[in-house]
């Protein structure tokens, strides 16, 4: 025993210790022998090297241990009466609950064949008797180690799994999101444009395969949207689009999809589609429900849209075909007024390919100067004399040629254009203006009339861009008079009426275009710093010499008059008309009769002719 005692002694000092996590009194070792000299050997060695052991002589005795309490390793003896190693370690590996437990063989058989059995049956490790202290804690501390490990292994795979599954469960929660996102408009909640489409394809599909089969897309806009987010605010647009949505979604049926594709714009999907009479009464009854005001912090808010109607056929092989289509006579439906709506038909489309080629072209023409100036002459009706110039921009296109102004002036105006080409109009204006006062052709009394564009007239830079131009040209602003229309001046009065007084402030005059045709109220001429009314050509042309014809010129004449504003009458082409307006006192006039417009070159000739010619107009006035 003392020899035992000895080699436990110098076992201890190899260091064979558990890992730092594994305590030894924690382990629990059951030792199965029928020997109890062995029973007691094999337990001092474990004891001395800090295991907890229990003891077990037979298989039955072993069995019954290890029900009661799992240990975390077996020590068992192959030769025992009546139930052998052997058998005792096969029932362990067939049940579940205990064939992880790590059983080591010991037995005085060194047999090659004893040592296969004992791994076939589920042992992981084998002793021969008689014992080696140091070999039996090694192996004892090896076979806890390795068991400690797998724990280990086992339960950072479970970690894993559960970190697997945890971040399955996010990403699909993720990937939910997205699709709700995607599919979803996150402030409405209805459909987005992309789940709208698919709908749409959907009905186009049938469409393809029952030809009989029909459906509309109705897509609307609301009208003058952005004033609501710069008044009241980005927060109260999107209440805005919320309700108005909600509204929507109220008055159409379940059949119906109800869709935002973006901004303020919405569509609508009906299906199946009787008549396009069906069509039309949901957009009439669209614009009922949208009629009542809607309250924002505290204010009432009207809104109007404009509603463009395509009816899908089989025809149609792509889904964005029917809402291009639908947007295309929406934005009719926007220039065109009441009804607020417009169905589609193939001549909006080839208008819409013609205004994406005008708007292209347009691009190039004014980089490459194929625009030039014409200059109509404006008349003294008393006198005869010339007065001034209405500038005027035509467009020879290098392959299609002249292009009217009533057809790409309104692409500029809507595509913004109109800047640059408002901007490039004033300088070389100017500059032809400048090159006759340098030749000694124009005097103090001659204007030289320029349109500006609402664009224009609401751009943060015009001041700064006439400023800059009349200094570059090196022209007095004393001679500028700008034209404007109606309803330039009155969509943001406050604005107006500080631009023109700066205007006037640099002694540039306003003329007041296309009078007669727009606002009722006259109240804005006594507010706004206005010079001249130009009549439209429009009433002058139903002058014949009869005194039913006249129309709204006397009333116009009447109102400037008392108003001490100069009249220009616009589109004189007759004699006839002529003389009426001379009867009627109006001073000025400008028109085919007296000269069509001119491009530089004829307009230089026709002041040369009015120098050398003190009063060459006579004849129209005789």
């Amino acid at each position: 025993m003392l020899e035992i005692d000895q080699e436990i002694s110098e076992t201890m000092d190899l260091n064979l210790q558990l890992p730092p996590d594994v305590d030894p009194k924690s382990v629990d070792i059951l030792i199965v022998d029928d020997q109890p000299t062995n029973l007691k050997l094999l337990t001092r060695v474990l004891n001395r090297g800090g295991y907890e052991v229990r003891q077990a002589l037979d298989g039955s005795l072993a069995l019954q241990a290890i029900q009661a309490r799992l240990p975390d390793l077996i020590m068992l003896d192959i030769m025992m009466p009546e139930m052998d190693g052997y058998q005792v370690c096969s029932q362990l590996k067939a049940r579940a609950e205990t064939a992880h437990i790590p059983v080591i063989f010991l037995s005085a058989l060194d047999d090659v064949f004893d040592k296969v059995k004992a791994f076939s049956v589920g042992a992981v490790d084998y002793i021969s008797k008689p014992f080696q202290a140091q070999e039996v804690l090694a192996r004892v501390r090896h076979h806890l180690t390795l068991q400690a490990i797998n724990r280990r292994i086992s339960y950072l795979n479970s970690e894993l799994e559960q970190q697997v599954k945890d971040r399955t469960q996010q990403l699909e929660e993720v990937h939910n999101r997205l699709r709700q996102l995607a599919l979803y408009d996150e402030l409405t909640g209805l459909p987005s444009r992309a789940l709208f489409l698919e709908h749409l394809k959907t009905s186009l599909q049938q469409a393809q395969t029952h030809p009989d089969y029909q459906f509309a897309v109705l897509f609307l806009d609301c009208d003058r949207f952005q004033i609501i987010n710069d008044s009241l605010g980005h927060l109260a647009g999107d209440q805005l689009l919320a309700a108005i949505g909600t509204r929507l979604k109220d008055a159409l049926s379940e059949d119906n999809i109800l869709g935002r594709l973006g901004g303020d714009e919405f569509a609508i999907l009906l299906t199946p589609l009787d008549s396009i009479d069906t069509a039309i009464g949901v957009a009439t009854r669209i614009l009922k429900v949208l009629a009542d005001p809607f309250l924002l912090k505290g204010y009432e808010v009207y809104v109007s849209v404009s509603m463009g109607i395509a009816i899908g056929n089989s025809n149609y092989t792509q889904p964005q075909q029917i809402v291009q289509d639908a947007d295309t006579a929406m934005y009719r439906a926007k220039m065109g007024g009441d009804p607020r709506y417009q169905v589609f038909d193939p001549v909006m489309h080839q208008k819409a390919v013609r205004f994406l080629q005008i708007e292209t072209d347009l691009h190039k023409a004014i980089v490459q100067r194929e625009l030039c100036l014409n200059y109509q002459p404006i008349i003294d009706l008393h006198t005869g004399k010339l007065v001034g110039f209405e500038t005027l921009v035509r467009w020879h296109h290098l392959e299609r040629g002249f292009i009217s102004p009533a057809e790409f002036i309104p692409v500029a105006e809507e595509t913004g254009l109109i800047v640059p080409l408002g901007n490039w109009i004033l300088l070389a204006a100017c500059q032809q203006f400048r090159a006759w006062q340098e030749q000694e052709l124009v005097d103090t009394s001659l204007s030289l009339n320029i349109n500006l564009s609402a664009r224009q007239f609401n751009s943060r830079y015009l001041l700064q861009q006439i400023d800059q131009t009349l200094e570059e040209v090196k022209l007095d602003p004393k001679f500028l008079k700008f034209e404007i229309t109606e309803s330039v001046i009155l969509k943001n009065q406050n604005t107006a009426k500080i631009l023109l007084e700066e205007l006037r402030s640099r002694q540039i005059s306003i003329c007041l275009d296309d009078f007669g045709t727009g606002y009722s109220s006259l109240n804005y001429l006594l507010c706004f710093p206005i010079d001249t009314l130009k009549i439209d050509q429009s009433f002058i042309r139903r002058l014949d010499g009869s005194t039913e014809k006249l129309g709204l010129v006397p009333v116009i004449l009447d109102i400037a008059q008392n108003l001490k504003l100069n009249v220009v009458a616009e589109g004189i082409e007759t004699q006839a008309q002529l003389q009426q307006l001379m009867d009627l006192n109006c001073r000025y006039g400008q028109g085919y009769l007296f000269a069509r417009p001119l491009d530089a070159e004829q307009a230089t000739q026709f002041l040369i002719n009015c120098k050398t010619q003190s009063n060459h107009l006579a004849e129209f006035l005789a």
